[in-house]
């Protein structure tokens, strides 16, 4: 099968357009054929060398969004059938035409979306659920604060606290206050013309996907008691203390229970996906580029 894999760490020069075997599923194990995979910035970071920071052994095939059809099942999976359309969230492979999963790493895709749209959802969407309901266990009627609201994590976290009754502020550059205000955040802040410190305060959750000075602002506008949620930075603990509230950096894991959950919503028209660029598999380079770079509204998607 043609798959993107890196034999070393580096730039988007490692990425290889290369043919490599195609998996075989064990007892437990799901083969699906990716019909689209997105790109997430923990590929590229993984590519430039946090991989080796976690440990993983060369050579890897990046990718942890899919969406695809079952193509082979492994003689104790019950519940999904050959040809089922699938997506969900894994570690690593779905740079490829073939990639393994395990039951519990998948759902059945949402009836009402194409395969690159359902792609563009799991990561960020069980990124977000986990942060902001499972870490933060924001609630209905409370404010939540949403960086980047226009990206692929942020997008999925504005829908997903305006399902659960939440008051939503999200920030972006303001070309995208149409976009996050059409998701159903209740106030836009262009990040680009005003500090959000100037204009928020009293908020029970900040949902932090951008790290830098961005975190360290993030906890002024904060309530006592309330809690700073990051994907890329541990909150520190001398101004957790300091301001009186709680952190923590999540990330995220599978979960079958919640990705139903979502695509239950999906289904009734209460998360909406967007697609930046749809490039073949064999561009990823460009993909990855392309994410790299920022402001991207929404998701990059690989096709095979």
């Amino acid at each position: 099968m043609k798959a993107i894999q890196i034999n070393e760490y580096g730039d988007e020069s490692v990425l290889n357009y290369t043919d490599v075997k195609r998996p075989e599923p064990q007892a437990d194990e799901i083969l699906v054929k990716v019909q689209a995979a997105s790109v997430n910035p923990v590929d590229w970071k993984i590519r430039d060398g946090k991989g080796e920071d976690f440990g993983m052994k060369l050579p890897l095939i990046l990718g942890a969004d899919f969406a695809g059809t079952v193509d082979e099942i492994g003689s104790s999976i019950k519940k999904i059938k050959i040809g089922d359309a699938v997506y969900g969230k894994i570690l690593l492979g779905c740079y490829a035409e073939y990639v393994i999963v395990k039951a519990d790493e998948l759902s059945l895709k949402p009836e009402t979306l194409d395969f690159e749209n359902a792609s563009s959802i799991p990561m960020g969407a069980l990124t977000s659920w986990q942060a902001i309901f499972d870490t933060a266990h924001l609630k209905s009627g409370q404010k939540i604060l949403i960086h980047a609201a226009s990206g692929g994590v942020g997008s999925m976290a504005v829908q997903l606290a305006k399902a659960k009754g939440a008051y939503v502020i999200g920030t972006a550059s303001g070309k995208n206050k149409d976009f996050v205000k059409s998701l159903g955040a209740d106030e836009f802040i262009d990040y680009t013309s005003t500090n959000f410190e100037d204009v928020v305060q009293d908020i029970d959750v900040v949902y932090d996907t951008i790290g830098g000075e961005t975190h360290e602002r993030s906890f002024q506008v904060l309530k006592e008691g309330g809690f700073l949620v990051s994907i890329v930075k541990q909150p520190s603990e001398k101004l957790l203390n300091e301001y009186k509230i709680k952190g923590g950096i999540i990330a995220s894991v599978p979960n079958p229970k919640q990705l139903e959950e979502i695509t239950e919503l999906v289904e009734k028209g209460q998360i909406k996906t967007e697609i930046e660029k749809v490039f073949p598999l064999s561009e990823a380079a460009k993909a990855q580029k392309l994410s790299k770079e920022g402001h991207v509204r929404g998701k990059i998607i690989l096709v095979p």
